[in-house]
């Protein structure tokens, strides 16, 4: 099950949620230091970590699954983002070349469903990247953030059910080393715990970050679907909900 749109945006303009957002958008930078000329999609809530991308993607997109709700994205700019069925999604095969999944994984009752559907739309070549919470680490256990809903994983989990599902991983990252608390003044020594504890305590870390690729050859066809109606790409009228602040 999904967790709500509105909660997870309320969370994102928390103290919390703005040191969540700051520290796990310079691991993915890690991961993709440059898209430049790419097209990249983010599949569950994604939107708090894909501006960074639009200086240099040729084009940005989001999707939000049916049962978590969508949003108006960019702020203030043209909407960017659609909801869609996660397990059916209305996009081209092989149409796009990077994936980004944040707060969707863990929450798809079909996650194997899911990332067929991402194997499908990904060029050939094209990378998905996997931020899901760790099942090891306190973030978990705490329901105030968005890492302590669903189902959580291990970098080992991860990584099975990708190659199930015809990924290769390639490589893995690790991210929220600080503890989720809110005082401020701890939010504020977070950037130096997180360097700290990368270091020392590389198990605990409330994310993992796994970078895949898409396996071509030997990969399992798409199960054929029962008939029923496409899927809708059903964009947000601006105004229509409560703007989201990513900036």
């Amino acid at each position: 099950m999904f967790q709500d749109v509105v909660d997870l945006s309320d969370f994102y303009q928390t103290p919390l949620g703005h040191v969540t957002r700051q520290l796990l958008r310079q691991r993915i930078r890690e991961m993709w230091p440059d898209l430049s000329g790419q097209s990249l999609l983010g599949l569950g809530f994604a939107t708090p970590y894909l501006r960074q991308f639009m200086p240099e993607a040729e084009r940005v997109l989001a999707i939000m699954p049916a049962g978590q709700g969508v949003i108006h994205w960019p702020g203030s700019a043209p909407n960017l983002t659609a909801l869609a069925d996660e397990t059916e999604l209305p996009l081209q095969d092989y149409s796009i070349d990077r994936i980004l999944m944040v707060h969707a994984l863990e929450g798809s009752d079909h996650p194997g469903d899911m990332l067929r559907e991402a194997w499908r739309v990904l060029a050939g070549g094209g990378r998905l990247l996997l931020v899901v919470p760790n099942r090891r680490s306190l973030w978990a256990q705490v329901e105030r953030t968005p890492f302590g809903f669903g189902q959580p994983y291990s970098s080992g989990q991860v990584s099975r059910l990708l190659r199930s599902h015809s990924f290769t991983p390639i490589r893995s990252m690790s991210g929220l080393y600080f503890l989720p608390y809110r005082n401020r003044s701890w939010l504020k020594a977070a950037p130096g715990w997180e360097r700290l504890a990368r270091r020392w305590l590389p198990g605990f870390a409330g994310a993992i970050l796994v970078e895949a690729t898409k396996q071509v050859y030997g990969a399992k066809p798409v199960r054929a679907r029962k008939k029923r109606p496409a899927p809708q790409m059903v964009p947000v009228p601006q105004g229509a909900t409560r703007n989201l602040r990513q900036d």
